[in-house]
């Protein structure tokens, strides 16, 4: 069947409606117009443009005309209009059916894979209409910017507009969860989610992506999605500046905090005397993480915390005085970055160990 006759199917009782409403110049009755909306709702599920449609259309009212005389050939354009609005209506109706069905199907599978949810086989079977081949390994970038992203989000078209026209198709599957955009792509391909990294980065006037390690399996998409929410997390709590940071490169922190009692114990003992100084223990801890992010460098560290040089000594040597660990010292100083560390994950001294 040729895509004329394909569409003629769909013009059941068209030519007569028109001419019956040619004949006493009336428009189109309500029943009418369902038909007409019915017949567009089923050309459109069948796969048929509007174009070739409306095209059919226009053709078989040229041969309602051939038979019209006076009056009602004047009213026949006022019909077909009126049968083509109708027709469009319907068929643009079963088009937005089908794409919010579509995108919940989507969205129904994005939260599967990323919660682990769903059977194994079943999911990785769905994974395959998406692009995924989920018996590789994988690795996810998520990025967070200062407002929530959803699909279809102009920064969420362009960040997959540029993925597209860089790699092609190499299943790769852009999506969002939560108000931040994710980026699963094949385990062997890194350069796809620093790519993701940077256009995210420029996107989101300065957000923030964490990228996760590459793991295998169904699985593999979930654990390596966690270590990059773990990251952002971590990133928070330990203000650390970084636009984008690697799972790989913080697994210290989590082995740190692993026996959280013994680093709650060395926190209080290390750091609890600084709760004496004036102002309390914060700005100490502050001026603590400065100096050791700057690679003990107390000038740098100084400038940071827009501090004097002068004020920096004094504080680093009342750091010293209440806690008997002197800061320049190798061995006092591993002890007292580790009790930093352990501060910031516990976000102490607000929180009680």
């Amino acid at each position: 069947m040729g895509k004329r006759d394909a569409a003629d199917a769909y013009l059941k009782g068209y030519a007569q409606t028109l001419a019956s409403a040619c004949a006493t110049g009336r428009r189109l009755t309500r029943d009418e117009l369902a038909a007409l909306r019915a017949q567009g709702e089923r050309a459109a599920e069948a796969g048929l443009g509007l174009r070739p449609l409306v095209r059919a259309h226009l053709s078989a009212a040229q041969d309602v005309r051939a038979s019209l005389r006076g009056a009602s050939a004047d009213h026949l354009l006022t019909a077909v209009e009126q049968a083509v609005d109708a027709f469009a209506e319907g068929h643009e109706r079963a088009q937005r059916l089908a794409i919010r069905q579509q995108e919940a199907v989507r969205r129904e599978f994005i939260d599967d894979l990323l919660h682990g949810r769903s059977d194994v086989g079943y999911l990785a079977e769905r994974a395959e209409r998406f692009g995924l081949l989920l018996s590789h390994s994988h690795a996810v970038a998520v990025a967070q910017g200062p407002e929530p992203y959803e699909d279809g989000y102009a920064v969420t078209r362009g960040i997959e507009a540029s993925l597209t026209a860089r790699f092609g198709h190499r299943r790769i599957l852009l999506t969002t969860k939560n108000g931040r955009l994710i980026c699963i792509a094949p385990g062997t391909e890194a350069e796809v989610l620093s790519f993701f990294a940077k256009q995210a980065y420029a996107a989101t006037n300065g957000g923030r992506v964490a990228i996760g390690r590459p793991h295998p399996g169904v699985g593999g998409v979930v654990h390596s999605y966690e270590e990059a929410l773990n990251a952002l997390d971590l990133a928070a709590r330990m203000h650390l500046n970084d636009p984008v940071l690697h799972a790989a490169d913080l697994l210290v922190y989590p082995v740190l905090t692993r026996d959280r009692q013994a680093m709650a114990d060395l926190v209080r003992s290390v750091l609890g005397p600084l709760q004496q100084a004036r102002g309390g223990a914060r700005p100490l801890i502050d001026t603590l993480n400065a100096y050791f992010q700057t690679g003990c460098v107390a000038a740098e560290a100084a400038r940071r915390l827009s501090l004097s040089p002068r004020a920096m000594t004094y504080r680093l040597d009342r750091i010293h005085q209440l806690t008997g660990a002197d800061p320049g010292d190798p061995v006092d100083r591993y002890t007292l970055q580790t009790a930093v560390v352990g501060a910031r994950l516990m976000d102490w001294p607000d929180q009680k160990l």
